[in-house]
């Protein structure tokens, strides 16, 4: 059918006459259902959760007027209520002077104490402890966190040296740091506590930092012979006091020695002494017989009268010689040696 034929535009009033009567009959009663419908799903929309570890914050015409524990909650839908879940347990971080693998020089570069340039890069992770000032005391908490942290890192590494700060001091560095970064916060009633603040790199600029390097190791190599030096002086002097005393030792004991070896000595001649006044005679010979009995003890010894003596060569075997006449070998007794 073409749409130029007679009589077309007479038929579409009469469909849209139709269906206009129907819709006028259909919709006081569609309107109802449809009402309740959308406020089913505006009251619906009300509901939220809160995971573990979580914590609701109900505002109302946008005052806070209650918190909700983790669990499924609900709140009136907007625009009477509105309801923010805040993590307290995620441990978040921020990057100063660096963005992953990318450098931010306008933020790692600073003044040292004694005037040197250091490049500073640090991490600081942090949670949020109330969220209340969390959510309505900053508008960007982190951003304001950033900021806060270059301010405190600059402080601390503008009150030493770059010695300091790169090799003697790095954990007091990120300690005072955490510490002005936490009361900067604090001020900002941020809500914010620091858990932990670390300084990833501190650096002189890339113009001298082989230089500097070769002086720190040449430092290190130092501080090592120094602590080889103490070691071995740490071993080698308790082995010298051990010999030290070890002869000491020795020497007293040579000495108690000697000097009980002398008091015997002159014990036994004061003894001998004492005998000897008894009989000056008798114990004359008696020491006479036995020093020779010590000087010669593997020599035959004849002990003759005296007049015989007289008339006999002194040197001469008289005990075993086959020379001597039997009527004198009596009268001589040949003694051995012990």
């Amino acid at each position: 059918m073409s749409f130029n034929q007679p009589g077309f535009d007479q038929q579409l009033n009469e469909q849209f006459e139709r269906i206009s009567k129907t819709l006028s009959r259909l919709l006081p009663k569609l309107l109802p259902i449809a009402a309740g419908l959308i406020v089913i799903l505006w009251l619906s929309s009300g509901m939220y959760s809160v995971n573990p570890g979580q914590v609701g914050v109900v505002r109302t015409f946008g005052k806070e007027t209650a918190r909700t524990e983790p669990g499924l909650n609900y709140r009136f839908p907007w625009p009477l209520q509105q309801a923010d879940v805040v993590s307290v347990e995620q441990i978040r971080r921020i990057e100063v002077g660096f963005r992953g693998a990318q450098r931010v020089h306008e933020e790692a570069l600073m003044l040292t104490g004694d005037e040197n340039i250091v490049e500073a890069q640090i991490v600081v992770q942090y949670r949020v402890a109330d969220p209340t000032k969390f959510l309505f005391r900053l508008r960007e908490p982190e951003v304001a966190l950033i900021a806060a942290t270059e301010v405190a890192l600059r402080s601390t590494v503008g009150s030493m040296t770059i010695d300091q700060v790169m090799i003697d001091e790095r954990t007091k560095v990120q300690d005072d740091a955490r510490v002005f970064i936490q009361r900067l916060m604090d001020t900002y009633e941020s809500g914010l506590v620091i858990t932990e603040v670390k300084l990833q790199a501190a650096d002189p600029p890339d113009a001298v930092r082989d230089a500097f390097h070769d002086v720190v190791r040449a430092r290190e190599d130092k501080e090592k012979l120094i602590n080889q030096a103490k070691g071995y002086q740490a071993d080698i002097l308790p082995k010298a006091r051990g010999e030290a005393q070890k002869i000491l030792r020795e020497a007293e004991g040579y000495k108690e020695k000697r000097v009980l070896l002398a008091q015997g000595e002159a014990s036994r001649f004061l003894s001998v002494l004492a005998e000897y006044e008894k009989s000056r005679e008798v114990t004359r010979d008696r020491l006479h017989l036995e020093t020779m009995e010590k000087i010669l003890p593997d020599t035959d010894k004849v002990i003759m009268d005296g007049d015989l003596g007289q008339r006999l060569l002194p040197l001469l075997p008289l005990g075993t010689s086959p020379l001597l006449p039997a009527s004198l070998r009596p009268a001589i007794e040949p003694v051995k040696g012990k």
